[in-house]
């Protein structure tokens, strides 16, 4: 035995393995150390290697314990030992080596490195490296929030029905981590994509049976209170943690093969090391022989170790979604939970695009830096930047290259939660399109950005790292102007102007600066929107600034040559419901023309805003009609930024800027008003809004500028009352004297896979309302519903309509289910397309 700095010597299989930092504790919270690893991995060889012999194994190593990073590792590194059984497979551009855990050498030298999590595909390597068919079918029971084990327990007792009416033998196995997954031998003779689409067919059959309960269609969408049933895991290109193998948990939680009795237990839970090899060796392998026996498929074609006619590596896929094409996103999804955080995490393998677009994404986690991102083959190639964008050519920022993201992202907005990897809030910066010079992977990259909020510069990242320790090191570097490329702001000299950075030399946000005119002409006049929010999601408040909610109907206001428009949200025209507006050019101190945002309200005899009273003017065009209501609904426009003034774009000035012009421009009467903001700190404006029994507040960053037609982080929206627009798409009859009209609204919000029905509303209207409802549903009656996951109980009587209506609703809350809790019914929305809604708590 050797000293204790480097650990023992040791023969394993006829191989000898150095081990070194054995006492080394990996799992804190149970003191469970690197020797304690490698002991269970001795103890289960036997029964382990069965389930990953002869398959490429991918690996989740966590050097520094369970507290510290985790490396996703699929490549085998040049440090492993050759006796490591491997195939490499080629790709277009590079070549990756995968191990295969044959033997308890290899999987004592995976615990030697702190490869506690083992993944492998479905199938296996046949003798020359080609891809054999699948021999094995798993199914994973993902519990979202609000559900647990026992509801996955009965999720896999109805696929074990399904499965044995297919012919096959299902086995259980407690995943360590929060689900079950259910496997079943297969006899190779299906690819995995046939394999896949009867996974897929399985998952929609129990969802339909069951879509209170059951989810089978990924993405975004809400899981709360619901198992989802992921079928992708048969897909060629895709791995499940292995049978026996450790999980990265806080505790040293065990994929662990069941029996069927044992999981109708009622004390079943995710079992440990010493609780595995206690079963195994009461009643052996559940999944004994399950994993073996599938034929070589015939045509295996290529030299040893390698697959020339079809290549393949876990986590890859071609461009169709085929063997062939790496996975780019395999890192970004393996250090990321789909049901706890609000990031996008596509469950497929990106298409390569053609695309250039870019994001810089202000990030404030434990450090605030900024994540620059380029879209590049199919994903947004990623680099952090701890000082933000350098705006001095002499000056040079470090830029730290990390995983690639999906396109997705370049949207993404919000607050990443506590605990999750990247916790903290992220906003959108500044984003556009970019030009491309030079693309030198791992070497060089030079692009032109066109930035909607920063304008266009010249930016070169180069690569410094040398070694594992610093290969992710990149320069990001401010190149001088090319006239040719950039069409950078200029002084009244022919000087370049200096930007906004996205960080200064000590890592300080950049003082909110912006290059005057000339200017581009206005981009676009679609409102910018507000996020929902809390208290807790405003910072700093000498960096916020609150104005108070108003509740009435959004309107982006048109002066053009001394005439007035008012336009929706959705586009509609308002102008022709509001005349009393006309007035405004006279307002604006001579400026003809301007672009501004604000609410129209209507007002009751206390002057506070009256959200039905204003309902009664939303649908009048005809000057007979509105000029009858004038006098008992009388309106106001109050305006609280500006996007353009007398020509000049204002979208890309801070707010403070824009608001100084908007209050400067318009002489404010009581038809047309410029709201102050609140002097004093959020605390206190949410106390006055709600003495004045207004619907919230607004904060706003004052660094932010004006992004056009986007929901943003940068304005915060708090609530008194829960509200929430909606879609609506049925009726159900009412009882008593509703019995022959209308009794509930079935409502739906959009959704990734459809619109999904989140409860129905009776009360809130007037017998009138009701009758006018009845004779316009009749007009739009359709025979199916639009609805996705209506409960059979709300589907039976129900009439369905086309779902081109919005309305509002109150509520208490939402349900561990998606559902509205106690809504009542506020009024129509007919500045809203049904597009743009979206779900507010």
């Amino acid at each position: 035995m050797a000293t204790r700095s480097r650990g023992e010597r040791v023969s394993v299989g006829g191989h000898v393995l150095q081990l070194t930092n054995l006492d080394k504790v990996l799992y804190p919270e149970t003191g469970t150390t690197k020797r304690d690893v490698m002991a269970y991995y001795a103890a289960i060889a036997e029964w382990m290697i069965p389930h990953t012999e002869g398959r490429p194994a991918t690996r989740k190593r966590w050097v520094n314990g369970v507290d510290g990073e985790v490396f996703f590792e699929k490549n085998l590194p040049e440090s492993a030992p050759s006796w490591v059984p491997r195939h490499a497979i080629e790709h277009r551009d590079h070549e990756n080596v995968y191990p295969m855990v044959d033997d308890l050498a290899t999987l004592t030298w995976l615990a030697q490195v702190a490869a506690l999590e083992i993944h492998v595909p479905q199938w296996r390597f046949g003798p020359r490296g080609a891809q054999r068919n699948p021999d094995r079918i798993v199914l994973d029971l993902d519990p979202g929030e609000g559900v647990g084990l026992a509801e996955c327990v009965f999720v896999a007792q109805e696929m074990r029905g399904i499965l044995g009416d297919m012919g096959l033998d299902p086995v259980p196995v407690t995943s360590g981590s929060k689900g079950i997954h259910v496997y079943a031998a297969l006899d190779g003779r299906q690819t995995s994509a046939q394999v896949s689409e009867v996974a897929h067919e399985l998952a929609r059959a129990l969802e339909a049976d069951h879509p209170d309960l059951v989810l089978s269609t990924m993405g975004r969408q809400d899981r709360r209170g619901k198992v989802f049933v992921d079928w992708s895991q048969n897909n060629g290109n895709k791995t499940t943690i292995a049978p026996y193998s450790l999980r990265g948990r806080s505790r040293p939680m065990v994929a662990a093969p069941r029996t069927w009795r044992e999981l109708a237990s009622t004390s079943l839970h995710h079992l440990e090391p010493d609780e595995v090899l206690k079963a195994l060796k009461r009643r052996g392998d559940p999944m004994q022989g399950l994993s073996s026996g599938t034929p070589v498929p015939p045509g295996e074609l290529g030299p040893d170790h390698r697959n020339t006619e079809n290549p393949v590596a876990v986590g890859e896929t071609s461009a169709e979604g085929t063997p062939g094409r790496p996975d780019r996103l395999a890192v970004y999804r393996s250090k990321r939970d789909p049901s706890k955080t609000r990031e996008p995490v596509p469950a497929e393998a990106p298409a390569p695009t053609d695309g250039r677009s870019f994001v810089i994404q202000e990030h404030h986690a434990r450090r605030l830096h900024w994540d620059f991102r380029l879209e590049h083959d199919g994903v947004l190639v990623s680099w952090a930047l701890p000082k933000g964008e350098p705006q001095d050519t002499k000056q040079n920022h470090l830029a730290v290259q990390t995983e690639d993201h999906p396109l997705e992202y370049g949207t993404f907005e919000g607050t990443i939660a506590k605990g999750e990897y990247g916790a903290g809030e992220v906003t959108i910066w500044d984003s556009g399109t970019y030009d491309l010079e030079k693309w030198r992977d791992g070497k060089e990259v030079i692009v032109v950005l066109h930035g909607e909020q920063r304008g266009a510069r010249r930016l070169a990242l180069i690569h410094t790292g040398h070694g594992d320790r610093d290969a992710k090191n990149w320069l990001i570097h401010r190149m001088q102007d090319d006239d040719e490329h950039v069409d950078a702001p200029r002084d009244e000299q022919g000087g370049a102007q200096d930007q906004a950075a996205p960080g200064q030399g000590d890592g300080s946000p950049a003082p909110a600066r912006r290059p005057k005119p000339e200017r581009a002409p206005l981009r676009s006049a679609e409102p910018m929107l507000a996020s929902p929010g809390a208290a807790s999601d405003v910072g700093d408040s000498d960096e916020w600034a609150v104005e108070m909610k108003w509740d009435g109907v959004r309107a982006i206001v048109t002066v053009k040559d001394g005439q007035v428009t008012l336009t929706s949200r959705n586009g509609h025209d308002l102008t022709p419901s509001y005349p009393e507006f006309a007035e405004l050019p006279d307002r604006l101190g001579g400026v003809r023309d301007a672009v501004l945002d604000g609410e129209i309200v209507a007002v009751d005899r206390g002057g506070r805003p009256d959200f039905g009273l204003l309902q009664t003017r939303m649908k009048l065009t005809r000057p007979r009609d509105v000029e009858r209501v004038r006098a008992t609904a009388p309106v106001r426009l109050l305006l609280f930024d500006v996007l353009s003034l007398g020509g000049v774009p204002l979208v890309d000035e801070p707010y403070d800027a824009r608001r100084e012009a908007l209050v400067d421009a318009v002489d404010a009467d009581q038809v047309v008003d410029v709201p102050p903001a609140f002097e004093g700190g959020l605390d206190e404006a949410v106390a006055f809004s709600k003495e004045l029994r207004l619907e919230g507040v607004v904060a706003k960053r004052r660094d932010s500028t004006y992004s056009t037609g986007r929901r943003s982080r940068a304005w915060i929206k708090i609530k008194h009352h829960a509200t929430q627009e909606v879609v609506v798409a049925g009726w159900r009859p009412g009882t008593g004297r509703r019995a022959d009209g209308v009794g509930s609204l079935l409502l739906g919000i959009p959704a990734d896979d459809g619109l999904r029905y989140v409860g129905r509303v009776g009360t809130g209207f007037t017998d009138r309302d009701l009758d006018e409802l009845l004779a316009s549903f009749r007009a739009s009656a359709r025979k199916t519903s639009p609805l996705v996951d209506v409960p059979r109980v709300d589907a039976r009587d129900a009439h369905w309509v086309t779902p081109s209506r919005v309305g509002e609703v109150e509520f208490a809350e939402w349900t561990s289910t998606g559902r509205l809790r106690q809504p009542t019914w506020r009024g129509w929305r007919p500045d809203k397309d049904p597009a743009d809604v979206v779900r507010e708590s």
